[in-house]
């Protein structure tokens, strides 16, 4: 007598991405306008209101000349476009991954205690140029993001990897122009005026540490592979 053979288990499908779970956010945002006048943003400063804030960390050197190919600059960014710095505890980036990067609109999910916001945020111009410094030449490439209605803050960000040409320098920098901005209820505006701040910097500090931990490991990569 034959025994019965085991049926073949049933696979199980993965569930979706989350931008795909995020469809319906997505196309709401790409509608939505800035929640603040992009126009004039090189006029706000402190003493109208905004908080203009600069971090920057360094990234492992080159040798001077243009970027290498699989050095600190390239790996750092590719780690930009894929937006995985952010601490994944407090943001994550939510897009469509065959978007282009410039105008591309994604959702930042923000996590605080027990509390999940959503907030929609545009990319604008990606930047990919060579600039004159006091140190001599070095290449910029990066891009900056804008909040869009419904943000608790208004403003841009800007994130940026530099390579001096002549020393092989490379460094990440954070630049942003922010302000609070329109909290219709009472228990969020409180709790953002309490820790919105500290937030600010943790998402700063970690930034710039998860980026230095993310090129660290892509550079070593290659030689873990030969």
């Amino acid at each position: 007598m034959n025994s019965p053979k085991n049926p073949s288990p049933t696979a199980v499908p993965s569930p979706p991405a989350l931008w795909q779970q995020q469809q319906a956010r997505l196309a709401t945002y790409a509608k939505a306008n800035y929640n603040f006048d992009l126009d004039h943003i090189s006029e706000y400063n402190a003493a109208n209101g905004w908080r203009i804030d600069d971090y920057e960390t360094t990234l492992p050197t080159e040798a001077p000349g243009p970027p290498a190919p699989h050095g600190s600059w390239q790996a750092a960014q590719q780690v930009l476009r894929n937006y995985t710095f952010p601490p994944p505890g407090l943001i994550t980036g939510i897009f469509a991954p065959d978007a282009p990067l410039e105008n591309r609109t994604m959702i930042l999910r923000g996590q605080f205690l027990v509390f999940t916001f959503w907030f929609g945020v545009r990319i604008g111009k990606v930047t990919d140029e060579t600039r004159d410094t006091p140190a001599g030449p070095e290449q910029v490439w990066g891009y900056s993001y804008s909040t869009l209605e419904g943000h608790f803050e208004r403003g841009r960000i800007e994130f940026t990897i530099h390579k001096q040409l002549t020393t092989g320098q490379v460094t990440f920098r954070i630049h942003a122009v922010s302000q609070v901005g329109r909290i219709r209820n009472p228990f969020y505006w409180l709790g953002f005026k309490l820790f919105g701040r500290m937030l600010q910097r943790r998402f700063a500090r970690e930034s710039l540490r998860r980026m230095q931990d993310q090129v660290a490991a892509a550079l070593r990569e290659p030689a873990a592979a030969g």
